[in-house]
Formats: structure tokens, sequence, C-alpha cells
């Protein structure tokens, strides 16, 4: 797949036509071995000077699906309805003059329904169609009622075309492929001598006595090979398929055979690392300090990388791929780095190079702007920009290059995340040898929301190329089927019960079965519902340094005789933080006996300076911060502490402990670690805190004992608020011990293997694309 052919916005160059490839789709360009598939569509895509049509019986509806699989070349032209509709392969729209003719020699679907409905043992097909009406009879029925239907189509001024005996569309007079296929050609401009016709059915036989060069591709029907045995333009091939095309190319010498030659995959080179770790974010943090750029371990609270490590120790070979910024003021870039010697010897760092400006438009503002709101529901806030969605596509081919150079042969591939969503489409025409699996982190939402996005067909196409897709929990994955569904035809393979590992209807994330293979095309696809654990080790550690004991002491006594209420989150309007604070004024006012008897602390980590988007959010929560503070205040207490900065992960897993309610109420999230993380620390702990969760986070429909509320609905946020400051002692030990056992059981280094061994026990569900690339 290469750019210039990649999305239907980006029409191939208008490069003078050196052939026109016209080609039916299944039996003929679908088919063939993987390698001579893999060989024709390079070179279709390496030269935008070949033209190339679809012609099928197809309707156009059901054509579009291959248009947004990765693998195969766009056309620049589709013929389908069995030459009824001709239309752009990149705009999709009809072309014209063609179009309008055909248009207007077809009596109307309904004319002809009437009238050939009526024959007896006449079924009409459920198929996508337009400008034809298509119809199954028994062969014995048929033959019987031939001549009739002949008749009655020919009151109408229309055709019949038979197939299989069993088969028949009603078209509009003088319409087949053939004849629609001159038009087109003549109407571009391009010499029928320049023109290769490929087929395997008698449907195709149009095209071959329309006067083209034509090829019957190996393992025609027999009834094709009979009609053109006598045709001096055909070549009857031995090799199927995509073979067959190629075979012709060169019999009829309408490529050099040097150009052919060329269109083998750009590198046979491998790799060492048979598993390769494809995230936005290096194992380790860099930055810079008197002018040079220097290395510490991560300070964030992220547990997924110390997890994800983990599989590399013990020296194992692999590769980590993730970006760092390209800034020649720190010397020459270096394309690779060791991560940590002593207990990874073998794990190597390959840093894709970004410019500054690619990040800011690749992260902060795309992903950020366009993608974040619409994936978490908050589609009228995304921002789509055709020269983002570009730099965005760059951004993921530098990806794919770097993990195709770093991955041993038939390697496993883990992908990261929304932002590397085009990484699996470029990474398999590289590297079709590959097992690829990619976790989804974020909420995926349903289709009518998903489908606002203009390069859905192409980010879908992108991930079917996958052979396994992980998400946090069931909805997901069905929101993810759901999208699939209505953008092609697939097959459910497999399904399972949701319970007891998840809530079935509980929640409003909850769900009863879940999908856990589809079948798209010759394409196995699995699908997995893993939501990440917490790092209890780590937690457990910083639990029982003396600093943060002190810390823990010193927080209860400062809240002794009030309850307090603790809310960690990021500055995000998916996060629910001003709705919070909204219920949390109303709650005060109306239950004024509640005024002094709790705290709510509120920390909110900012996003960075160059994320202006959420400056007016922060604004908002500011003053409502003031406004409740300035009308409730009394000189011993203040409702809530805000502060609007990040704090050290040793000072929040303090404050996790000596918290009594921790209130998380994002209005959309994919899982929520710090729900997790609070209950992990008061289970080391052996207390008891009381979890307030939206039924909307993902972590909702696995953690069985949390207060779940409605963040959308302010007084059911209040009521899950009192319901915590009000609960017995009893009830909220068993709540813990219920949470606390699912935590512990379920943490991060279990969701990493378990993720992994989900990965190998599916298996590589592209064998059917892929051929056995030689070793240099």
């Amino acid at each position: 797949m290469t750019d210039s052919r990649a999305t239907p916005s980006a029409p191939a160059a208008s490069a003078p036509p050196r052939m026109l490839l016209a080609t039916d789709l299944d039996g003929t360009f679908l088919a063939g071995s993987a390698e001579d598939r893999q060989h024709l569509y390079r070179l279709v895509d390496r030269h935008p000077e070949i033209k190339l049509v679809f012609v099928t019986g197809r309707g156009l509806e059901a054509v579009m699906p291959l248009l947004s699989d990765p693998t195969l070349p766009r056309p620049d032209h589709v013929i389908c309805d069995v030459g009824a509709t001709v239309v752009d392969g990149h705009t999709l729209q009809p072309v014209h003059p063609l179009q309008g003719d055909i248009d207007a020699r077809w009596p109307g679907e309904h004319a002809v329904a009437d009238v050939i409905g009526g024959f007896d043992g006449l079924v009409r097909q459920d198929v996508p169609q337009e400008r034809r009406c298509s119809y199954f009879c028994d062969p014995a029925t048929l033959a019987g009622i031939r001549e009739d239907i002949e008749e009655a189509a020919g009151t109408l001024g229309c055709s019949v075309l038979y197939s299989a005996d069993r088969y028949l569309d009603i078209l509009p007079p003088d319409t087949d492929k053939g004849r629609t296929l001159v038009a087109l050609a003549d109407h571009l401009g391009v010499p029928h001598a320049q023109v290769l016709v490929a087929g395997d059915t008698l449907n195709d036989l149009s095209m071959f006595t329309a006067g083209f060069q034509g090829v019957a591709v190996g393992d025609s029907e027999k009834a094709l090979t009979r009609a053109t045995r006598h045709l001096a333009n055909v070549l009857h091939a031995k090799s199927p398929g995509c073979g067959g095309i190629l075979q012709a190319i060169r019999h009829f010498k309408l490529l050099p055979e040097d150009e052919l030659k060329l269109s083998t995959p750009a590198s046979r080179n491998f790799g060492d690392s048979d598993l390769v770790m494809v995230y936005h974010r290096l194992p380790y943090e860099e930055y810079v300090e008197d002018g040079e750029l220097k290395r510490r371990q991560p300070r964030s609270p992220n547990g997924i990388i110390p997890s994800l490590l983990g599989f590399f120790a013990g020296g194992r070979k692999g590769s980590w791929v993730a970006w760092s910024i390209d800034d020649g003021k720190h010397g020459s870039f270096q394309t690779h780095t060791s991560v940590d010697r002593e207990h990874y010897p073998n794990l190597t760092a390959s840093r894709v190079a970004l410019s500054k400006s690619e990040v800011d438009a690749f992260y902060k503002r795309f992903s950020k702007e366009a993608f974040w709101p619409m994936l978490h529901t908050f589609w009228e806030r995304a921002r789509f920009r055709e020269s983002d969605w570009r730099i965005f596509l760059k951004v993921n081919r530098k990806f794919a290059e770097a993990t195709a150079a770093e991955s041993a042969h038939g390697a496993t591939v883990w992908l990261h995340d929304y932002n590397l969503w085009m990484v699996p489409a470029y990474l398999r025409e590289m590297r079709p040898d590959l097992k690829i699996a990619f976790f989804h982190h974020t909420y995926f939402p349903s289709a009518d929301v998903f489908n606002v996005v203009p390069w859905r067909r192409e980010i879908l196409g992108s991930l079917l190329q996958c052979d396994y897709i992980g998400f946090h929990i069931p909805r997901q994955v069905e929101n993810f089927v759901d999208v699939v569904r209505g953008a092609m035809p697939f097959e459910t393979v497999s399904r399972e019960g949701c319970a007891p590992r998840f809530l079935t209807y509980g929640c409003a994330v909850g769900l009863d079965r879940m999908t856990t293979a589809i079948r798209v095309g010759d394409r196995l696809v699995s699908l997995g519902a893993h939501p990440v654990g917490t790092d209890l080790g780590r937690i457990r550690g910083m639990l029982s340094k003396g600093e943060v004991r002190d810390r823990i002491e010193h927080i209860r006594m400062e809240f002794h005789g009030r309850k307090l209420v603790l809310s960690i989150e990021r500055l995000d309007y998916t996060k629910g933080s001003l709705e919070k604070l909204l219920a949390f004024e109303r709650l005060l006012e109306e239950r004024p006996e509640l005024r002094g008897t709790m705290t709510l602390l509120m920390v909110c980590v900012p996003a960075a300076q160059e994320m202006t988007v959420y400056r007016q959010l922060q604004t908002q929560i500011e003053q409502a911060v003031g406004r409740i503070n300035g009308r409730h205040s009394r000189l011993d207490w203040t409702p809530v502490r805000f502060f609007a900065r990040g704090l050290p992960f040793d000072q929040v897993v303090a404050h996790y402990a000596a918290a009594d309610i921790m209130w998380i109420t994002p209005l959309r999230d994919g899982l929520n670690l710090v729900s997790k993380e609070f209950i992990a620390a008061h289970g080391i702990e052996g207390s008891a805190g009381v979890l307030v969760l939206s039924e909307f986070a993902g972590a909702a429909a696995e953690l069985k004992g949390a207060v779940l509320t409605n963040p959308h609905d302010t007084a059911d946020l209040m009521l899950g608020l009192e319901q915590a400051l009000a609960m017995p002692a009893d009830e909220a030990d068993a709540r813990q011990r219920q949470l606390f056992d699912i935590v512990e059981r379920y943490d991060v280094e279990r969701w990493g293997h378990d993720f992994l061994a989900a990965v190998e026990a599916a298996g590589s569900g592209m064998r059917g694309h892929v051929y056995e690339l030689e070793r240099d």
C-alpha cells in the first residue's frame, strides 16, 4: 500500500496510462497464491500510470469493504452491478456521461420487479444492487419459463443475463461488463491495445468479446474456457488469480520485464527480535540538562511499562519502538539505545525520529483534538483536518518501518493504542509474515459515534490487518464489532459469555455476551477483553517507605474528625470534574448538616501548555471551587481543597491510603486505573476505603463492590456520595474485600501475560495473505 492509493482523498497520479487492468474480483484479482497477490498488488501500487478497474457483478455496497482493505491497491474506477454502475474509485461518484446513459435505459427497479417477480419459482436475491434485479431459480423450473421471462423483460426494453443455469439478472438494454468497459476506456482515452481484461467465469465473457487483450486465469470455469478458446486475443493462463494476470502482462508485453521484477518486496531484511513492543512512550524518560539529552527511570505512575518490560527479563531478545524528538541541538540522533543492560540485556529501544512539529500535530493536536473526543463520545468537539491526517499517516508509516526493521521472521508485534491505528496497514504490506496484536487502551465507541471520522474506513481496514485486537471490557469489543458490521460483510466465528468475570446488566457498560472472533474475507481476527491491572508491587513498595508512612499519618491528622473524599484525575472534559463539583455544591446546599463533616480533596493534573483545548475547562473548575468555598467555608473548614498540579506517586499513594472515599466520576473512560490503585492501597493496608465509581468507566464492569453512579445525573452523583458517607463499617469492609480480591488477582502482570497468551493461542489469521519471505 502506498500513500497515493491509501485514501479516497488522495487520487492516483495523473500520469498518462501505460495500461489499464480491468479485472474481475472473486477468483481473479482476489485469488492466486499469496506471493502472486503481493507481487501484483505492489506492481499496481508502485506504478500510478497503471490504471486499475474492478469489474464485478457485485453491487457497489458490497465492493466498498475492499476499498478499505489496505493490502489491496485502490482502483481508479469500479464497474459493478454487471456493468450497470460505473464510479470513480476514489470519490465513488458516478462517471458521467456513462452513468447517465445507462440510467436513461433503465425502467426502474420497481417496474422490473412488478413484471418479473410474478413468475412462480423466481426468488429475488437479497444482495445490494442498483439498475438491475437479480433472481435465483431452480434450473428445471427456469428451463420451463426462460422464454416467458425474456419476453417479459423485452416489454420493458431490458436484457436478461444468465449464469450457472440458476441465476439471472435483468439489466438495462445493451448493458454488460464488456460494453461498459469499452465506454470507460474510450471516455478515458485509453487505446484498446493497452487494456488487459482478466476473469474466471462465464459472467466475464463480454469483456473478452469486446476486443481487448484478455486472460482467462488458471482454474477458470470450463464454460469460459470453451467460449474463449477460439479468441486469438485471449491467453489461457496456467496460474490462478493474480499469477495468471502476471503471466498475461508478460505474454502481451504490456510492461518491460525489469519493471515486473521491481514489484517484489522492497526489502527482505529481517531484524532479530521475536517480540516487538510498539508504544508511544519510551521505556525511560528523556530530559535535557545543561543542553545535553539524558535519561532516567520513568517517574510517572504507569504500571504498564514495567509490566511490558518484564517480558524481556531473563535475556529475551526484543525491541521497544517509540518516538523521540529529533533536535539537532543535542547532537546526532541515535536510532537505537539500550534500555537497561542489567535487567534487560537484550532489549533495544528503537527510537522513531520525529520533529517537534510532527509531535505537536500527531499527538498534542490531532490525536487529542480529533480522535480523543470522538472515542469518548464527545464527537461534537472533534476537529478533523486533512493536513493533520496526512501527518498522522506519515508518522504511522515511520513507526511501521522501524517495527518491520526490528522484527525477526514470524515475530509477534504488540501495538498500543489509537495513536498507532494505521501501523497495521503499513506493517502488513511490509512484513506479511508477522503476527500483529493491538491493544486499545482508550474507550472504543459504537458505530453511530465512530462513523463521524472522515477516515473511518481506512482506520477500520488497518485494524482488521491484525491477528488479535484487545480492549478493556466486553462492551468495547462489541462496539468495535458494531463498527465492522456497519462497514462490511463479516462472519461471527465465536462468542462467549461475559459472566462471571464481568458485570452483565449491572452497569451502563455491562454486557452478557461478547464476540471473540470474526472472519472478514479470508482473514480471521480474534478479539478479547483484557482490563489493565495495577502494579501492586510498586504500591506495596511505596507504602513500606518511612516518608510515606509519615505522610499518611499527617493526612489523617489533618482531616481528623472529617471524612476525606479524594478525587484524582487529569484535567479533561471526559473526567467529569466540573459535573462532580456541581453535584458537591448542590449536596452542601440541600444537606446543610453535612457541612463540616467532609472535605473534597481534588487533584487535577493539568495538560501540556500547548493543549489549549482544556483552558476553558480549567477556568470553569477554578470558578466553581471558588464559588463553593466562598459560600460554605468556615474558619476551621474549607469544603474543597483543589490542586491543579500533578503529585509524585509516593504522595498519591499516601493520599489513597488516608482517604475514606474515592470519588471517580468520568463521563466516559476506557478503564480508570486510579480506582484500582485506591483499592490496592487500602487492601495492602488492611483498611476499608469506599469507592464511588462512574458506571461509564470501563472498570465499573469489573469492580464488583464499588458504589456505581451516573455522572450525567447530578442527583445520582449526590446519592452515590451520600451512600458512601453513610455506609456502615461492616458493609465497607465487605465491599473492600470483594474489590481487593479482584484487583489483587488481575494485576498488571497478569494482564500482560493473559493478553500475550491470547495472542499466541489465536495464531495468525493472515495466513491467506502471507508468503514465506526468503532470508538474505
